[in-house]
C-alpha cells in the first residue's frame, strides 16, 4: 500500500498537467487586500515542544472544562490553563525502548489525537501505539500496541475507544486497560492519501470514512458492519485519478450524517438506513463544519463554500484563498476561522463568505483546524506555538 501526502500529490499532478509561468504562480499566491473589520485579540501564547514540523501529524488540541491539552510530535504533552496558559502538568511519553539500532527512540512520532474521555487523554503514534494518560496528573495509565499507524484522532463512546489505523484496520479498545475488544478490516486501495478519517460514535454505531470512497457504520459493541454508503466511486485510468479517500471526519446532525471524499462528493446520508439523501460534487480532505443551517467546507484547491445542510444547495463560495493550503473552517460566533500554510489566520463572515479580517502568526503555518471553545479560539502552528484568541 502506498500513501502520499497532499504536497506530493500536488507536485505529481503539476507534472502531469504542466506548470504555469513563475509570474502566474506569484500572482496566484498573492493574498487579497482587505481592510480588517476587527483586530484579532490574542489572550495568551505558549509553546509545546517543537510542534509537528513538516510532518503529517494531526495533533489537534482538546479541552476539558478549563484545561487545554496540546502535544508535539516528539512526545511532549501539556495541560494548560485555558484562561491563562499556565502549565498544569507536562509529560514526555517517549518510551526509549527501540529494539533495532536504526529505530528512533528519541521521537514518539505522535500523529493521532488528542482525545479526552473517561478521565483520560488518548493519543496515537506512527509507531503503532495508543497511549492513555490520566487527565488530572498526566501519568501514563497504559500504552497499547495496535496493528498500524494511528494517523487520526481516536473516538470515544459506548464504553470504548476506537482508533482508525493506516493499515486499514479499525480497533476498539477498553478505555481503562487498552485491551482490544474487536477489530474491523477495511479494503485498502494500492494508492491512498496520507491520512485517515477520525471515527464518530452515534446511536450505538461507529461511523468512519474509508479509503475506498465509502462511509461505513459498525455496531459499536461488536464491530459488525451495519451498512455502507458510496460517497465517491473511483474513475479515470491513473491511480491519482482514482483516489477517493474519505478522510474527513463524519459529522452527525440529528438523523443525518455528512461527509466528504477526495475526487468525489459531499454527501448527506440517513444514519439509520445508509440511504444517500443528496450528493454534491465537491472534492476535499479537510474537516467539515456545521451550524444550524449550513455546512462549511474547504475543497481540494482551497476554495471555501457554504451549503444548505438540508438540500446541499450552495449558498456562497469564496475563491480568494485558492492555493493557500487551508485548514478546514471552524465556526465561532458569526464567523469562520481558518489558517493557511504561511501562518495567516483568516476570518470570513459565515453569512456571506466575505473576508473580514486577517492576522499573521508563526510562519511555519497551520496544519490542523482551529478549535472553538465557547467564546475562545485555540490555534496551533507547525512549530508548536499555541495561541488562545478571544472571539470577535
Amino acid at each position: 500500500m502506498k500513501k502520499i501526502t497532499m504536497a506530493t500529490l500536488a507536485l505529481c499532478m503539476a507534472s502531469l498537467i504542466g506548470c504555469s509561468s513563475s509570474d502566474e504562480d506569484e500572482e496566484a499566491l498573492v493574498l487579497p487586500v482587505i481592510v480588517n473589520q476587527f483586530e484579532t485579540n490574542v489572550l495568551w501564547q505558549e509553546s509545546v515542544g517543537e510542534g509537528v514540523g513538516h510532518y503529517f501529524s494531526r495533533l489537534s488540541p482538546t479541552v476539558y472544562k478549563e484545561t487545554l491539552f496540546v502535544a508535539d510530535r516528539n512526545g511532549e504533552i501539556k495541560a494548560l490553563s485555558l484562561e491563562t496558559g499556565d502549565v498544569k502538568w507536562q509529560k514526555d511519553v517517549r518510551s526509549n525502548t527501540a529494539f533495532w539500532p536504526w529505530e528512533d527512540s528519541d521521537n514518539a512520532k505522535l500523529s493521532g489525537g488528542l482525545l479526552q474521555a473517561f478521565g483520560k487523554i488518548y493519543v496515537g503514534s506512527e509507531h503503532g501505539e495508543i497511549i492513555a494518560l490520566d487527565r488530572e496528573t498526566g501519568e501514563i495509565v497504559w500504552r497499547q500496541s495496535v496493528p498500524g499507524e494511528a494517523l487520526s484522532s481516536p473516538a470515544a463512546g459506548d464504553g470504548l475507544i476506537f482508533a482508525n489505523l493506516g493499515s486499514g484496520q479499525l480497533v476498539a479498545l477498553h478505555p481503562d486497560t487498552g485491551e482490544q475488544r474487536w477489530k474491523y478490516e477495511q479494503e485498502v486501495p494500492a494508492l491512498t492519501l496520507r491520512g485517515m478519517s477520525s471515527p464518530v460514535v452515534a446511536n450505538g454505531g461507529v461511523l468512519v470514512g474509508e479509503e475506498t470512497g465509502k462511509l461505513t457504520v459498525l455496531i459499536s459493541e461488536s464491530g459488525f458492519s451495519a451498512w455502507k454508503a458510496d460517497i465517491a466511486v473511483p474513475k479515470g485510468t491513473s491511480e491519482f485519478e482514482r483516489l477517493v479517500d474519505v478522510d474527513a471526519q463524519p459529522i452527525v446532525s440529528g438523523s443525518i450524517v455528512y461527509t466528504l471524499a477526495y475526487n468525489g462528493n459531499l454527501a448527506a446520508v440517513d444514519i439509520r438506513s445508509g440511504n444517500v439523501i443528496f450528493k454534491r460534487e465537491y472534492s476535499g480532505y479537510r474537516e467539515l463544519s456545521i451550524d444550524g443551517q449550513n455546512i462549511y467546507l474547504v475543497d481540494s484547491s482551497g476554495g471555501v463554500f457554504a451549503l444548505d445542510k438540508n438540500s446541499g444547495i450552495e449558498r456562497w463560495s469564496q475563491p480568494a484563498l485558492v492555493g493557500w493550503h487551508l485548514t478546514g473552517p471552524t465556526v465561532i460566533g458569526n464567523y469562520l476561522a481558518l489558517g493557511d500554510n504561511e501562518g495567516n489566520l483568516h476570518w470570513l463572515d459565515k453569512t456571506t463568505g466575505d473576508l473580514v479580517s486577517r492576522k499573521e502568526f508563526d510562519d511555519s503555518g497551520f496544519f490542523v483546524e482551529p478549535v472553538a471553545v465557547g467564546n475562545k479560539l485555540v490555534i496551533t502552528t507547525r512549530n508548536g506555538e499555541v495561541s488562545v484568541i478571544e472571539a470577535p
